[in-house]
């Protein structure tokens, strides 16, 4: 088996053991986050790649889809869904951007380090402060979702 298939399967592993320490009076909140995220990257990834910006050679369901179903659907998903559940809610506003920081920095981090050394993704017309900005703006976007969703709950 290839490395790319063994990362594959670790991203899945990891995503789960996420989304199995999300506390339970806080599910609602992840299962919330976790589909607006997939909304969001179902949108997105699909424009990405069929303008050629960015490919997926090694992928989940290739002759359904040309985005990567782990990335885009399961993982980034169930870690949008821990940024939210544990979202720093009463901290400092300099604190809660380095939550976003520091999350958006180490998806980025992966990701750059998955296209330089794997076949699983291959940057065409793209660089990592495109990600980085992407993921910011998603995150945010789904954090408002979230807060406006759970507005009378105080998510």
């Amino acid at each position: 088996m290839r490395i790319e298939w063994w990362i594959l399967l670790m991203v899945y592993i990891a995503a789960t053991v996420i989304l199995a320490f999300i506390p339970k009076n806080k599910i609602r909140l992840a299962v919330v986050a976790l589909l607006f995220k997939q909304f969001i990257t179902f949108l997105a990834g699909l424009a990405v790649v069929e303008l050629g910006l960015l490919e997926y050679p090694i992928r989940l369901f290739p002759s359904i889809n040309r985005t990567s179903f782990t990335y885009e659907y399961y993982a980034l998903p169930a870690v949008c869904a821990a940024f939210n559940v544990w979202y720093p809610n009463g901290r400092s506003r300099v604190f809660q951007i380095s939550y976003y920081a520091g999350f958006v920095s180490v998806l980025t981090i992966v990701e750059v380090l998955i296209e330089k050394y794997t076949a699983l993704i291959n940057y065409i017309h793209w660089e990592w402060y495109i990600t980085w900005v992407s993921l910011c703006l998603s995150f945010y976007i789904s954090r408002l979702f979230c807060k406006w969703f759970f507005q009378d709950a105080n998510a």
